[in-house]
């Protein structure tokens, strides 16, 4: 026996994997695999990489998955061979039950980019189950006047297996009183019946055993049996009997409780007890049933006592069974099928199928966010599920197939405008009332470097006192960026240019995380008083975006230096300076002129004169504007004729700076000649000191008249070229050769006190350039023109001689300033 078992066993498992290989196809294009129900883990389904057109490379670098839920449950991706392989037991009849297909749907999902594909498993029947039956042992009950030809309905035996693996007959064993029939239902399914084939005889035999015996039709069969006892009852010889075999109403599944669902009525053509019928459910009637119906035994009438719900039983089949009251009881069967119907009361729900991740603000329009399903338990157009989106977003929707979305961007996006998007999805079935649900999806908007920095102002003007300390902060700028991140962090750097031909960050250098910007020596206004500089604020993006600004430097003055003394030039040389007057000289005579100069500009440049000390106070007197030196009366005999004058000189600025110029006066009898006279007259101690001094006045003359006749060619030129441009006149720069508008020679009258002077301006204001500035006394007697051109204070000493040769009466200046 053990070994026709065994045999049997391997009979089977090599019949098993025949039809194993046989059926493991895919089935359409659409990526549909057909597997046999329990399969050991591990086995290949299909490769996914191969049908899908992807590499192997592909599944690991692009993170293929299962993202349904069955999917992830029954089934696997192997990331090395890209086979979807068995991932736990699958049972067919507790996936589908007796559903006569079984596709399990799966959905694939790849990134980068972001992909879905849908995948169908179909689940193949095997013969795993045989036949069995409620119960054990059925007992009926049958009186000994019943008929031949009386049928007995049996319980029907269940096979979880579908199609050819489902139950297909019953036998009987072998007896002289019963036979075996069926009787077809409406749904197509066979109900045994016990059918009697010899009247009954209690006398004789009042127990009857029989065995039936149900198969499938599987190979091999499988099989289930059930003991079948029979008591052979007396007396009560009529059965209740129902107008119909088969009853089938219909429901609404939001019926409430207490809503009417049938009236049963049997009949028993008996008297008295024998013929009074009760209804009750049949003994193996489930409890659900019981719970959600009930009968009145009296009058047959079935009422709703529980819940309906059509996603969970769309159809219940109730066992009704008559008894009439007599000895022994009678009963008759009946089935009501209860049909329901769906209605509208399920909202559609929405998932996520993959999880946004952060769009990049240049995200091209199409590019997928997100992957979005729908789904609706309720069925027909109730289950059928649209999605919708707010109007005025940058994004759609994409059906991809059955209730499938993809989220995809068709705008362009501004994270400094909008940080997250707070996306509204709606969806709608198409039941009525129509039903809706919504879930908010949000998607973020990663920065990219698409604006650059901007400072506070697009030039910054900065006033800086001269002789200031060195390391100093001069100012600070400021700009900003909308990006965020390293798209947002910016540094500060000072483009390189040139002031007075040297690197501008020779002068001052920046913090390049603040923008403070700091001097790198002290200014001094009378070398440079302007110049500017472009700050470039960069970001640290990629590619990195910058911005520039312009910042002007201006120079204030200070009062640094004192006054110069430029004549008399011994006086300037720090040497006593010798006059000789007269005694016929009278009340306002000119003695001699002190000239001085100060590097300064502004009020620290005016100059006051006053006489500190003198031999006799009541003899001189010093004009506080022009420095003249004029007698205040007529000299007398009584008066010393050496006279010694002390004369202090002073600027107006703050403090104040000043210096002193010491004249000794020679009183002299019969000295008729001008003063001014003496400038045209040579001694002639000798031959040869007359020659010297004819040479020299004849060198100055000479470049008197050429600066002369240079500077009445430069005032015509610009008369000329003020009336078409605008400008007083033009400078050639050695390396704009006349095309540079900006560099122009501009000539002005300026008063400054008692002091008048011509100002001549050349060159742009960031630019190098030369300012000339001619002073003369309002109270000079004569007009002479002198060209001088003093670097610097100290350069005046090195004309002293020749003005004190050519101008002992009156000042004419020409001063020569570096300006930036």
């Amino acid at each position: 026996m053990t070994k026709k078992k065994g045999y049997r066993d391997w009979r089977w498992l090599a019949l098993w994997w025949h039809q194993f290989s046989l059926f493991w196809i895919t089935l359409d294009a659409q990526n549909r695999y057909s597997i046999p129900e329990e399969l050991k883990q591990g086995s290949m389904v299909g490769n996914l990489a191969k049908d899908l057109g992807l590499g192997l490379s592909d599944i690991f670098d692009r993170k293929m998955r299962l993202a349904s839920d069955a999917g992830e449950r029954y089934f696997s991706v192997d990331v090395g061979k890209g086979e979807l392989v068995v991932n736990d037991r699958i049972d067919r009849e507790a996936l589908c039950g007796q559903s006569a297909s079984c596709v399990l749907p799966l959905q694939v999902v790849v990134e980068n980019p972001l992909q879905s594909h849908r995948i169908e498993v179909e689940i193949r029947d095997i013969n795993d189950n045989s036949p069995s039956f409620p119960t054990q042992e059925i007992n009926l009950k049958i009186p000994e006047s019943v008929v031949v030809g009386k049928r007995f309905p049996l319980e029907s035996a269940e096979d979880s297996d579908v199609g050819s693996n489902s139950l297909k007959s019953y036998t009987l064993s072998k007896n002289d009183y019963f036979s075996l029939k069926f009787k077809e239902t409406k749904n197509g399914k066979a109900v045994p019946e016990l059918v009697l084939e010899k009247p009954l005889d209690r006398e004789k035999n009042a127990l009857h055993q029989v065995l039936l015996t149900a198969l499938d039709g599987g190979a091999p069969a499988k099989s289930g049996t059930c003991k079948i006892v029979i008591t052979v009852l007396d007396v009560n010889d009529n059965f209740p009997v129902y107008s119909e075999n088969e009853y089938k109403v219909s429901l609404k599944e939001n019926s409430t409780e207490g809503t009417f669902v049938i009236k049963l009525a049997a009949t028993d053509a008996d008297d008295g007890l024998n013929g009074e019928v009760t209804y009750l459910f049949g003994s193996r009637t489930p409890e659900f049933v019981t719970s959600t119906f009930e009968i009145n035994d009296k009058s047959g009438e079935m009422v709703l006592r529980g819940h309906l719900d059509y996603e969970t039983t769309k159809s219940y089949l109730i066992d009704i069974t008559a008894k009439d009251k007599g000895t022994p009881e009678m009963e008759g069967h009946c089935r009501v099928q209860v049909d329901i119907e769906d209605v509208n009361d399920n909202a559609p729900e929405i998932v996520l199928t993959s999880k946004p991740s952060p769009v990049r603000e240049d995200a091209p329009s199409g590019t997928v966010v997100a992957l979005i399903s729908a789904r609706d338990s309720d069925s027909g157009d109730n289950g059928k599920v649209v999605l919708h989106l707010a109007k005025g977003l940058p994004f759609t929707l994409k059906p991809s197939f059955s209730n499938n979305y993809e989220l995809l961007t068709n705008g362009p996006l501004d994270r400094e405008k909008i940080l997250q998007y707070d996306i509204e999805v709606r969806a709608f079935d198409s039941g009525s009332p129509r039903l809706s649900s919504s879930k908010i999806i949000a998607v973020s908007i990663t920065d990219v470097n698409d604006n650059p920095p901007i400072f506070t102002q697009p030039s910054y003007n900065v006033y800086l006192k001269e002789n200031g300390v060195p390391g100093s902060i001069l100012y600070s700028v400021s700009a900003s960026d909308l990006d965020s991140g390293e798209n947002a962090k910016l540094s500060y750097s000072i483009l390189d240019s040139k002031v007075q031909d040297v690197s501008v960050s020779s002068y001052v250098y920046i913090n390049s995380d603040n923008g403070s910007i700091y001097s790198m020596h002290s200014f001094d206004y009378e070398k440079l008083k302007v110049f500017q500089i472009q700050v470039q604020a960069k970001d640290q993006g990629s590619p990195p975006l910058s911005s520039n600004a312009t910042v002007h430097v201006f120079i204030l003055d200070q009062n640094d230096n004192a006054p110069t003394v430029i004549y008399p030039s011994s006086a300037a040389l720090g040497s006593l300076s010798h006059q000789r007057m007269p005694r016929s000289a009278k009340a306002g005579h000119l003695v001699t002129k002190v000239t001085a100069v100060d590097a300064d500009s502004g009020h620290n440049a005016w100059i006051s004169y006053r006489l500190a000390e003198a031999t006799d106070t009541s003899l001189f007197t010093v004009n506080q504007y022009t420095g003249e030196v004029r007698t205040k009366r007529s000299v007398s005999e009584q008066d010393d004729s050496s006279q010694r004058l002390l004369i202090e000189i002073k600027d107006d600025g703050e403090p104040v700076q000043s210096a002193t110029a010491t004249v000794s006066i020679l009183l002299e009898d019969a000295l008729h000649e001008p003063i001014l006279d003496l400038r045209h007259k040579v001694s002639e101690p000798s031959r040869k000191t007359g020659r010297i001094t004819l040479y020299l006045i004849l060198s100055l003359a000479s470049v008197s008249v050429l600066s002369l006749v240079t500077f009445l060619i430069l005032a015509v030129k610009c008369i000329r070229t003020s009336r078409s441009s605008g400008s007083c006149c033009m400078r050639r720069s050695d390396c704009d050769d006349y095309k540079n508008p900006n560099r122009n020679l501009q000539i002005q009258l300026n008063t400054d006190g008692p002091i008048k002077y011509v100002e001549v301006l050349g060159g742009d204001m960031m630019s190098q350039s030369q300012s000339f500035r001619s002073c003369m006394s309002p109270m000079s007697e004569y007009s002479d023109f002198t060209l001088i051109k003093p670097s610097s204070t100290t350069d005046f000493k090195e004309v002293i001689s020749v003005l004190d040769a050519s101008l002992p009466d009156s000042t004419w200046t020409f001063e020569s300033q570096q300006v930036s």
